[in-house]
């Protein structure tokens, strides 16, 4: 650590009093009592530990010192990590008294609402129940959970959102496989949070409405690792006994006592019980750690693949927690069995039998839900490779373990001869917990064939797991790789438009003329195939490209609709005896003889002199090579702006995060002396004869706490002088969906309705007033059409183009978004 980075770190410790304060206190006190190594001991937990016993006896202040031990040195540390991680901003954002209010009232209230309520669900006799309620724990990371809650009423939409499911699944996973006193405190203290944000705070400025796609696949994949790092963790911390404790035996394989190898293996006739003990003793290296929990691992590479946006990773995640429903329900009934054979009420364990089937079917439903979301397949031969790989290691592995095993057979006792090694081979790649499935004769005792006994399955589970991640960083570019590259070569060549480079974007299909000087992009929705845009590559082929793509309609039984199409492609599809209509308005900016002088700029000299005056700089970036804190910015902001719409982002010819994710868009972000990103604006290139001579704005965001009101101005304004001094002719601010200058002509009854429809939609999407702010710039207005060849098609028409936009509305969307058009409170 440098020294400014040290002096800087104990500024904003001096700024912090009362965490500081506390973890100054936590340790003196730990130190005091001689705790901090093992904790409080049995006489001093009984005065200063939160339990039922400890209220019951009176000790009225338990709630409070409850919070001033912890039980571990391990304890200590990770505790006094928290209070700076939550305690810090907490300070800054909600401030000191607030801070120390919430963890007070956390603590304390908490710990009552824990404690009174574990005692009155014990009343049930289940058994879990019965023990938290008799039992005590020291910790204030209760607390610490319920500020953290709190403070995601000061954060952004994305900060929010993901901090409160980290929390709530952190703690959660915690409860239902840890199980302890102190696990349930914090889901209590996690829902009070929420209930104390709301009351001193208020509810967020910007509402948790609609998840982006990015984002609804980063919260998916963390739900699915939760249920994956659950059993992990209590394997590792040998303390769970949570309403799923038995579900860490179908993830990971917990170690066998020596007593429970004793009392197999003092009976003669217990044998093949006692060389399955002692086999799931034997690995104890980083071999038998990987197969332990390979079960975990795999469904952990899954969320990697689901956080991707995979198909085949959704699939796998879909299977795995089907077999794991029943896996646990049969489990389940087993049990039931038993304890009703023995005469054992299966009401006192009913958390225990029902809770680890209901968790999978929980996350069944959701990831049915969400299947949409998941559309990214690998490459052709993607999962053939990793078929042929996985085949291939296992011949590997098995032939390995059958040669040496036998080669080095005198190390196994008793001594097995090839028959017995080809039995046991099913074993070596089975997780020791599911040894029982084969029947274990032989075991070693050391040589190489321990080696092989051991690490012959962990190879192939590391193949199994490498090779996943493997094909989930690859994907495949388009639907049609060679349709793709013509298309675009066409585009590059010969296109001209504003909107071209949205031919690129995934979802489109490619239609070609027969000799392929030209091509439509288009998509299928409701038997309308949509186009984006007019035809790419030789004008002078046009007309003849919409009467062929016509053509390719018709024997497809579909009706074509060319959408956001210049004004010279309307009067072509009006010869043909089509109607048109227009849809939009693109604003071109001449940069010829672009000078920002004069009365009519004044706005835009505003801004840009704003900007200099507070530090703010424009800078060009390659989002997918730009570095993490400026992307992970630019994420936090367009998540705001959608949670701010209570709408899912809109596609189509309206560009979101996946269309920044290409290296041929330009981004221009302002960002002050601190790299703090105020605004991003996104740039498509326009070609003609295969150079670019225009960019195309796509993307628009800003900060919501930016101070900087004019950013907008300013980015575009920038981009404006950047590329006029590369050599750009003209800079296109987009067309406007459903807004459009009025020219005084006389409008159809259809116009009519797509102008209202344009003003019913403002308060929601403020399509009209982004015209408006375009006009800023003064620019040169060029209508856009949608051009089709049968008026009775219209209402497919109008839910195709609804679909194309809005392909993620869910049902409870598209009520908000009638009740915002009808003005209903």
């Amino acid at each position: 650590m440098t020294r400014d980075s040290a002096l800087r770190l104990l500024g904003l410790l001096r700024r912090s009093p009362v965490s500081t304060g506390f973890v100054l206190v936590l340790w003196v006190v730990g130190a005091a009592t001689g705790t901090l190594l093992t904790g409080p001991s049995d006489n001093l937990n009984e005065y200063v530990a939160i339990g039922a016993g400890q209220l019951a006896e009176g000790y009225w202040w338990t709630p409070l010192s409850s919070a001033f031990w912890c039980s571990t040195l391990p304890s200590y540390i990770v505790v006094s990590l928290l209070v700076l991680a939550i305690g810090v901003p907490s300070e800054r954002l909600l401030g000191r008294r607030m801070t120390g209010l919430v963890l007070v009232l956390g603590q304390v209230v908490g710990s009552l609402l824990t404690v009174g309520v574990v005692a009155l669900l014990a009343r049930t006799g289940d058994y879990w129940l019965v023990s938290l309620s008799e039992t005590y724990d020291v910790g204030p990371s209760p607390a610490l959970v319920g500020l953290g809650v709190v403070l995601t009423y000061k954060l952004s939409a994305l900060w929010r959102r993901r901090l409160r499911l980290f929390l709530f699944t952190g703690v959660l996973v915690l409860a239902l496989y840890s199980g302890t006193l102190l696990d349930v405190m914090r889901v209590v203290d996690a829902l009070l949070g929420l209930a104390l944000g709301r009351v001193l705070i208020g509810r967020s400025t910007a509402t948790v409405g609609a998840s982006s796609r990015s984002e609804t696949k980063v919260l998916v994949a963390l739900v699915v690792a939760a249920t994956a790092f659950g059993p992990i963790l209590t394997l590792f911390s040998k303390s769970g006994y949570g309403p799923l404790q038995f579900m860490q035996y179908m993830f990971a394989s917990p170690g066998v006592g020596p007593d429970e190898v004793q009392n197999s293996c003092n009976d003669p006739a217990l044998a093949a019980q006692c060389r399955l003990a002692r086999s799931q003793t034997l690995g104890t290296g980083f071999g038998s750690a990987i197969t332990s929990i390979g079960p975990a691992l795999l469904l952990l590479a899954a969320a990697e693949g689901l956080r991707r946006g995979r198909r085949f990773a959704w699939w796998l995640a879909l299977v795995f927690n089907l077999v794991l429903a029943v896996a646990c329900a049969l489990f389940s009934l087993s049990w039931a069995e038993e304890s009703a054979a023995a005469g054992e009420p299966t009401s006192n364990e009913l958390l225990l039998l029902v809770a680890p089937v209901v968790v999978p079917c929980l996350v069944i439903g959701l990831l049915l839900a969400t299947r949409r979301f998941f559309t990214v397949t690998a490459p052709r031969a993607t999962y053939l490779r990793l078929g042929l790989g996985l085949v291939a290691t296992a011949v590997l592995t098995a032939g390995g373990y059958l040669l040496i095993g036998y080669w080095d057979r005198a190390h196994f006792e008793p001594v097995p001869d090839l028959g017995g090694l080809l039995g046991d081979l099913p074993s070596r790649y089975l997780p020791p917990a599911y040894a029982f499935l084969n029947s274990v004769d032989f075991l070693p005792t050391g040589g190489i064939a321990l080696v092989v006994w051991e690490f012959c399955g962990a190879v192939f589970w590391v193949v199994l797991l490498i090779g996943l991640l493997i094909s989930f960083w690859r994907s495949r570019t388009a639907v049609d790789d060679e349709a793709t590259a013509r298309a675009r070569a066409l585009m590059v060549a010969n296109s001209g438009s504003s909107l071209a480079y949205m031919t690129t974007w995934p979802g489109n299909h490619y239609w070609f003329t027969e000799d392929g000087r030209s091509a439509l992009a288009y998509r299928v929705a409701a038997t309308v195939a949509l186009t984006t845009g007019g035809p790419l590559g030789d004008p002078a082929v046009h007309s003849e490209a919409v009467r062929g793509f016509e053509e390719f309609c018709r024997r497809n039984g579909w009706t074509p609709c060319l959408y956001s199409v210049t004004e010279r492609l309307r009067d072509t599809a009006v010869d043909l005896g089509w109607k048109a209509v227009q849809v939009a308005e693109d604003t071109v900016v001449p940069l010829a003889e672009l000078e920002f002088t004069g009365k009519k700029w004044q706005d835009i000299r505003t801004a840009l002199n704003k900007a200099g005056k507070a530090g703010i700089r424009a800078e060009w970036v390659n989002y997918p090579r730009a570095p993490l804190s400026i992307t992970d910015q630019v994420r936090a902001i367009s998540e705001e702006w959608v949670a701010d719409k209570g709408m899912p982002e809109m596609g189509f010819t309206l560009g979101g995060m996946d269309e920044l994710n290409d290296p041929d868009v330009r981004c221009l972000v302002a960002v002050d002396e601190q790299w703090t990103v105020h605004g991003i604006t996104s740039w498509l290139p326009v070609y003609r004869d295969g150079q670019v001579v225009g960019w195309t704005l796509d993307f628009m965001r800003r900060r919501g706490s930016s101070t900087f009101k004019g950013v907008m101005e300013f980015l575009i304004a920038s981009a404006a002088q950047l590329v006029k001094e590369e050599g750009a002719e003209f800079l296109s601010l987009s067309g406007a969906p459903l807004a459009r200058l009025d020219r005084g002509e006389q409008v159809t009854a259809l116009q009519r309705i797509l102008d209202v429809t344009g003003k019913a939609l403002e308060p929601v999407y403020g399509f009209r007033s982004l015209l408006s702010f375009k006009a800023k710039f003064q620019p040169e207005y060029l209508p856009l059409y949608m051009a089709y060849p049968d008026p009775s098609a219209l209402p497919a028409i109008g839910n195709a183009i609804g679909r194309a936009y809005l392909p993620d509305l869910t049902a409870r969307q598209g009520l908000r978004l009638a009740r915002k058009l009808v003005r209903l409170p």
